[in-house]
């Protein structure tokens, strides 16, 4: 069984569906007692930093969270879910991620290009990737964001996109996985990468 966490932010619907067609079993719940009986966890995010971790503080899920990355349970993040694993955000400041990775979240500096970067966008997907697996050097996947992460340990980029600069795509670090696009609202590349997920 995959669980969703449910704190309050993030299209919980069109992540439960999409990851009941990658061949899961899942579970959306704001309990720590389901968390710990899942096999994989998901960390969604929609919206500002600072809402998100305003909210995941006030689920009390945090604790919880850390002990099943200590215990190597694969997560998955998406969108703002990648980005609360750094250490801040310059959207929110003075607002803690949850400090997982070093590094911090910056607004896109794009000039001429839209802000937020909106839409499909290729990617390049690094070798080695278990998330990545089985799919094209090059594959289209759906954006909605205005910030994105500079890890400090550029060798968890595991997939980066061309938006006016570099943009992380993903990170990927032993049992820790996000994304910064959506592979719920990615067609079939987003269902793959679902699946590599669902299949670890």
């Amino acid at each position: 069984m995959i669980a969703v966490i449910d704190y309050g932010v993030g299209n919980l619907y069109s992540v439960e569906k999409a990851l009941t067609a990658a061949g899961a079993e899942v579970s959306v719940t704001s309990r720590a007692e389901d968390l710990r009986r899942a096999e994989k966890i998901v960390l969604p995010g929609v919206g500002a930093f600072g809402d998100c971790m305003k909210n995941l503080k006030e689920s009390g899920l945090i604790p919880t969270i850390f002990d099943l990355i200590e215990n190597k349970k694969p997560l998955l993040g998406i969108c703002v879910g990648l980005q609360i694993l750094f250490e801040g955000s310059d959207e929110s400041p003075g607002t803690d991620g949850l400090k997982i990775f070093k590094g911090r979240v910056k607004k896109i500096s794009a000039d001429g290009l839209k802000i937020p970067h909106m839409g499909w966008n290729s990617i390049e997907n690094f070798s080695g990737s278990k998330l990545f697996r089985d799919l094209p050097e090059k594959p289209y996947f759906y954006f909605v964001h205005s910030y994105h992460a500079f890890p400090e340990n550029k060798d968890i980029i595991s997939a980066a996109a061309d938006y006016g600069e570099k943009i992380t795509a993903a990170v990927e670090f032993e049992n820790i996985f996000a994304t910064q696009f959506h592979p719920e609202k990615s067609g079939d590349v987003g269902l793959k990468i679902l699946q590599n997920f669902v299949n670890l």
